[in-house]
């Protein structure tokens, strides 16, 4: 099994609603389990489009999965919650990006891991330290880039109860 980290994201309708049903159809795969699971962020919007702000987490998962079939199911997740990609940095139902696959460095047409942009996004930085703060990308330690990012303060936690999602057992 390998450990992969995602960021799911959500700015139309029920955002809660929407990342909570992708963290479930993820979970759903018989090769993919949920370790944890990050609190709830309300977040501004990134990459220059006006739009109505976000609704972000990180989780961590346990697959058995390939880098570029873990990928894939997660954009036939997207595309099962009704995401439609008409615009780049737009406005979305849910966004799932694998961040991190393992302790691979993976570039392909399709999929670069570690993702390119973890670094420059305070949405991805803050939930994923919270739930890997000893993570590192790079020589870089996840939670020191977090709590120095220049866009920090347009990350605000938001206390929600976390839905029961069956989590994989440690071992």
């Amino acid at each position: 099994m390998t450990s992969a980290f995602f960021s799911l994201g959500s700015n139309i309708g029920d955002r809660k609603k929407c990342v909570d049903s992708a963290v479930t159809k993820l979970n759903e795969h018989p090769h993919i389990q949920l370790v944890t699971r990050s609190s709830y962020y309300e977040t501004e919007p990134w990459g220059g489009v006006e739009q109505d702000n976000f609704l972000n987490i990180c989780i961590s998962v346990e697959t058995a999965l390939s880098a570029e079939d873990l990928l894939k199911f997660a954009l036939s997740t997207e595309t099962r919650l009704g995401r439609v990609r008409d615009q780049k940095w737009g406005p979305r139902i849910i966004d799932i990006d694998l961040l991190i696959f393992g302790k691979e460095s993976h570039m392909s047409p399709h999929l670069t891991v570690p993702h390119p942009h973890i670094m420059d996004r305070a949405f991805v930085l803050i939930p994923l330290a919270e739930i890997a703060p000893d993570l590192e990308i790079k020589s870089t330690n996840v939670f020191e880039a977090a709590v120095t990012h220049p866009d920090k303060e347009g990350v605000i936690k938001l206390v929600w109860s976390v839905p029961e999602i069956r989590l994989a057992t440690q071992t």
